[in-house]
């Protein structure tokens, strides 16, 4: 249950405890508190109340308006800020509200009520350790950047690589189909870091190095976002062709800026994509600068670890058969990410169209007329399958339009393979069959009325 009033009483009673209770710190606090009150690198005592500090944290608007009409809240008008007159009465009233799941979510109330009677059950250590942690936090990261970056051109680096909050990854591992190899990998992986001490003291450091291979569009940063998401992890995503970029200065001090990001946003995942151009560099001419940066890249996988520097590193390549041994030898783990087969497009297709309206909807059907598509494709196909429907003012699908949507698809797709230059006629023409063979070795074209190039028709 949740309400304007409910979520603002919340609020109060928390900044309240936590004020007073000072072994509380602000790992007790829910995350969407802690960003209101973060400051200078941290959380200082004690927290304010003031009325947009108690909108940005509640997301309530107009938060006095919403309690103003309790008994056992007040307004400072001069200060503009709230509070709770009658504590005792306030707790009563969150208490007769709320479920467990209400106070799991906040282990500063965890610990208040976690002694108390008709009181709904909750552990405090259960709650704080399911919080997400504080070094997760969009605002802690950026203070560790801030700090880390200190003049303009180190500021440059943030270009060449995207930080991203674990609460901005829109994708979670459940949202996702995977093989059960890839199940398998990523349960692995949790453990380790799970274990990480166990692991160091049996002297198992050679741990936490993923390469995921696989054609474009099967979920290789997709799935590596949401196993940030899952861990409450930082991802510090780089694509080595920008990195490495003769153009963007000292490309070997821009390689070892890359993981020393990640070393200082720890524990973090640090994605590393278009790792084929590392095989690329190596065995072709490039410039001398390049050549070093990858030799600098290499000794830096070398040198990050999981279990002595918390940064699991995950490379990707859409061309393992570039790589050569040196690559290879630098990861401990690889995981194929092949095209679906036609069960998988299905569970695919079920995973993507859960909160769609789609009338005799049959995923199986649709999965076994979109051989070779990855799930990348099948969204694009549900994208546009929705944007047709809704051109006709609406927003249930049927069969036949998903059926519809995969054809345009597979047209669109074979625009890939024309010569746009002096490839077939037809297809080249506004109306024409894009579908159509291109070339032919006969001229069946009607030459009766040729034009020259100044547009003269001439009779033959």
């Amino acid at each position: 249950m949740s309400s304007p009033e409910l979520d603002v009483v919340e609020f109060l009673l928390t900044t309240r405890a936590y004020n007073e209770h000072r072994e509380r710190d602000a790992e007790d606090l829910p995350p969407r508190y802690r960003t209101v009150f973060f400051a200078d690198g941290g959380i200082e005592r004690p927290l304010a109340t003031s009325e947009e500090q108690t909108a940005a944290a509640t997301g309530v608007d107009d938060p006095w308006a919403a309690v103003s009409g309790l008994m056992f809240t007040d307004r400072d008008d001069f200060a503009e800020t709230l509070s709770l007159s009658e504590p005792d009465m306030a707790e009563e009233w969150f208490v007769d509200r709320i479920d467990a799941d209400r106070l799991a979510t906040n282990p500063t109330l965890a610990a208040v009520f976690e002694e108390r009677e008709n009181v709904p059950e909750v552990d405090y250590e259960q709650s704080r350790e399911a919080n997400r942690p504080m070094r997760a936090d969009r605002v802690w990261i950026d203070s560790l950047l801030e700090e880390y970056f200190d003049d303009e051109e180190d500021e440059e680096m943030l270009d060449l690589v995207d930080v991203r909050a674990p609460e901005e990854v829109d994708m979670t591992l459940d949202d996702l189909v995977l093989t059960a190899d890839q199940e398998n990998e990523i349960v692995k992986i949790m453990k380790a870091i799970e274990h990480r001490e166990y692991l160091a003291g049996i002297g198992l450091r050679e741990i936490g190095k993923l390469l995921l291979v696989g054609p474009p569009g099967t979920g290789k940063t997709t799935t590596a976002r949401a196993l940030a998401h899952e861990l409450d992890l930082p991802f510090v995503e780089v694509k080595l062709s920008m990195v490495t970029s003769q153009y963007l200065g000292e490309t070997a001090k821009n390689v070892e800026k890359t993981f020393e990001i990640a070393k200082r946003l720890s524990p973090c995942i640090l994605f590393m994509d278009e790792f084929d151009f590392v095989a690329k560099t190596r065995n072709s001419d490039e410039h001398a600068a390049l050549k070093r940066a990858v030799n600098t890249l290499l000794k830096s996988i070398d040198e990050v670890s999981l279990i002595e520097d918390d940064v699991l590193l995950i490379g990707a390549t859409n061309h393992p058969d570039q790589l050569d041994a040196a690559a290879w030898r630098r990861f401990d783990e690889i995981v194929n990410f092949p095209k679906p087969d036609v069960e998988m497009r299905a569970d695919i297709l079920q995973v993507v169209t859960q909160e769609m309206d789609i009338a005799d909807f049959d995923p199986l059907e649709l999965a076994a007329d979109t051989e070779g598509l990855t799930g990348s494709d099948l969204r694009l196909v549900l994208r546009e399958a929705v944007l047709d429907a809704l051109t006709e003012e609406r927003t249930t699908l049927t069969q036949d339009d998903l059926m519809e949507a995969v054809r345009d698809f597979e047209e669109r797709d074979s625009l890939k393979d024309l010569d746009m230059i002096e490839g077939d006629h037809d297809a080249l023409v506004a109306g024409g069959d894009i579908s159509a063979d291109g070339g032919s070795d006969t001229d069946t074209t009607d030459h009766s009325h040729d034009h020259d190039a100044d547009g003269h028709t001439h009779e033959h």
